[in-house]
């Protein structure tokens, strides 16, 4: 055989061997749709593509991810689930008592994830002792981002109590500026109450209420107190929120037709993609009287059981990459978060991200480290839900009383968890 002959069927074979390596297909069900989500999904195709899967991307718009379980699980239910999903929190042992989970004891072990996680993180991730999800990051939910040259124009002092925050955002009310960028969706809503019952109430107050279900504290008096600051803040964004998506909410942060941001550092993402940068353009600042307090949100995707013997090596690859220490980092960078494994260094993050994970050791030193009941950290989707559907009624009703909300709340707790 000529030089020539071999080169060219050698060349032939690695170009279809090439070929047949890439038509394995990774499909994943998520709902990373904004555009910093975007970017830091991306990483993950980079990744998977550089060893030779083809991403399918099966993304569902919505931010709080309901749409995106309703369309799991009619697939689930049709015998036609997606290589992967992204499932949190307590949603993970839902599906994992179902018998739907894949274990991933090999991967786990291999690159020794019980010695690398923190160990609330490792609980969420366990069903029975095994792995059954891998996690990607750590998210803070009380934070307020602020746009600083909003805060110069005015000349407004950074709030640090409830009651300052609702002088500030009167005073920018009168400017025409939109104090608060929000949205009439429930889960956006509910993470304000979430934030709201914290730096009033306090940790326990708050585990009590939302980790605990305690009928007791969900109708005290401090209760009422939550309540009346939430109902407060109802006045301070504008007409034209129904059904904005949070990420159209940043944006207004960003480009300064409003003022301020509460919610998670997903939120963060946003400011970034945007091409702003932490400490010039925005500030991030603990929700008043949550300054000790962390409240955590993870992000995970878990594995459906499948008998492919090709996509269970798929599904291997995808969750080893995303424990690796530069995949946790490129993502993390783009996504707001902090990587979630404790031996990433942070050298290259921003201000913000050194300051969440300077609140997320000492929170968990000092025992208050909590997790987001709107995100289903702390309860099921039913529980959490029914809260939803309280605090919405109550943010939107002029006329309903904190009272009438605190024995609603009471009445759907109970009533979610079977009483």
């Amino acid at each position: 055989m000529t030089y020539w002959l071999k080169s060219t069927t050698v060349s032939l074979l690695m170009l279809f061997a090439q070929k047949i390596w890439a038509t394995t297909e990774v499909e994943i069900l998520h709902w990373w749709t904004s555009a910093g989500e975007v970017r830091a999904v991306n990483e993950l195709k980079a990744a998977m593509a550089s060893v030779g899967y083809q991403w399918i991307d099966s993304s569902v718009r919505g931010g709080g991810g309901e749409t995106a379980m309703t369309v799991l699980k009619s697939r689930v239910l049709a015998a036609n689930p997606p290589l992967a999903a992204q499932i949190k929190g307590k949603e993970i042992q839902e599906w994992a008592r179902l018998g739907f989970l894949s274990n991933l004891s090999s991967v786990s072990q291999e690159q020794r994830w019980s010695s690398r996680l923190p160990a609330f993180v490792t609980e969420i991730m366990q069903h029975n002792g095994k792995f059954v999800a891998v996690p990607f990051n750590i998210h803070k939910v009380n934070w307020i981002w602020l746009n600083k040259d909003v805060f110069r124009k005015y000349n407004l002092p950074v709030p640090t109590s409830w009651t300052m925050l609702n002088e500030v955002a009167t005073k920018l009310q009168a400017k025409g500026v939109t104090p608060i960028a929000l949205s009439n969706q429930a889960w956006q809503q509910a993470i304000i109450f979430e934030i709201v019952a914290l730096g009033i109430g306090g940790n326990e107050f708050y585990r009590k209420a939302f980790v605990e279900n305690d009928i007791d504290t969900l109708e005290s008096q401090k209760m009422i107190q939550v309540l009346k600051q939430f109902k407060r803040l109802s006045v301070y964004y504008d007409d034209e929120a129904q059904g904005r998506d949070w990420d159209a909410a940043t944006e207004m942060v960003i480009e300064g037709r409003a003022a301020m941001q509460i919610m998670g550092d997903w939120t963060k993402g946003e400011f970034l993609a945007a091409g702003k940068v932490a400490g010039v353009d925005f500030a991030c600042i603990p929700a008043p009287g949550t300054q000790d307090s962390f409240i955590y949100n993870i992000d995970s995707f878990v594995m459906f059981d499948v008998q492919n013997a090709e996509k269970q090596k798929a599904q291997i690859e995808l969750a080893k990459i995303i424990m690796t220490p530069d995949f946790q980092k490129a993502f993390n960078l783009r996504k707001g978060s902090i990587p979630v494994r404790n031996d990433v260094p942070l050298d290259q993050f921003d201000e913000c991200a050194q300051l969440s994970h300077q609140s997320l050791t000492a929170a968990a030193k000092n025992g208050n480290l909590l997790p987001s009941y709107t995100q289903y950290m702390a309860t099921t989707s039913d529980t959490g839900g029914a809260i939803y559907e309280v605090i919405t009624a109550f943010f939107k009703d002029p006329s309903m009383t904190p009272e009438t909300a605190a024995h609603r709340l009471v009445a759907v707790v109970k009533a979610a968890m079977g009483n």
